[in-house]
């Protein structure tokens, strides 16, 4: 009579392809939610930089914790210290969070609180061309214009910004950030000319720039009604010993 053999048992288990696939759907989402967790704590760090030595701080304290239940007798008095140490940085930490964030202005917005009689020039060749703009907008915002917007950029078609003069005239502004040994020349108002009253319709066409104009330029833009706004202009603007750019115009211009 034959006899059936048994296959000894092994212990391992088959391939589970459904286990397998949610092994790894879990593993992805716990993954995300870490991500998502540092990154939060990440951008809680840089607003807050207090609260990263809090939780280096009750990290610490975990570690020793754990430490201190395999050596009761040795770390003991450790963890005391790293207890300590948490409730100061704690206090420490609650101390700046109350106290009120110090506000840090933009390069475009320190000259907003010039007023006339401001006592230093402000350095406008610090700028680069953006932050230039937005120096510009916000003189014409403190002196009384109204929906000023920044509107430079690619296919801004000459306008940098945008405004409405206390008067109510719509004031286009094209700024123009050069160095000493680079000023401003005909074609560049040509170009600006061409778009500020047909594309634009301003009443008032301003251009400024930290540098000068050659000759040919003053003619065109006298030509044109363009208000053109050098570096002294520029600085008795801001420091308020100027006029405003749209108070030299009375009517509108046009080429």
């Amino acid at each position: 009579m034959p006899v059936r053999r048994i296959r000894p048992r092994t212990g391992r288990r088959s391939f589970d392809l459904r286990s397998t696939a949610l092994f790894f759907v879990l593993l992805a989402l716990l993954l995300c939610v870490l991500g998502f967790v540092v990154r939060t704590l990440a951008g809680t760090a840089e607003r807050r930089p207090a609260w990263v030595v809090v939780l280096c701080l009750a990290g610490l304290a975990a570690v020793l914790g754990w430490g201190r239940r395999r050596r009761r007798l040795s770390g003991a008095r450790t963890a005391r210290r790293a207890a300590a140490a948490l409730e100061e940085g704690v206090h420490t930490a609650l101390e700046e969070w109350e106290a009120p964030a110090a506000d840090t202005p933009s390069a475009g917005d320190r000259y907003v609180a010039a007023s006339p009689g401001y006592d230093r020039a402000y350095d406008y060749d610090a700028l680069d061309a953006d932050e230039f703009e937005r120096a510009v907008a916000g003189l014409c915002e403190r002196d009384g214009c109204t929906g000023v917007e920044v509107v430079g950029g690619a296919g801004d078609l000459g306008a940098d910004v945008l405004a409405v003069a206390p008067d109510g005239r719509r004031v286009v502004v094209q700024c123009k950030r050069y160095g000493d040994g680079h000023r401003v020349g005909s074609q560049d108002l040509q170009r600006f000319g061409g778009t500020c009253y047909t594309v634009h319709e301003a009443d008032v066409a301003v251009l400024v720039t930290t540098s000068d104009f050659t000759a040919p330029a003053v003619e065109y833009a006298e030509q044109c009604g363009i208000v053109c706004f050098g570096r002294p202009d520029l600085l008795a603007w801001h420091d308020g010993t100027g006029p405003a750019p749209w108070t030299l115009v009375d009517g509108a211009g046009g080429c």
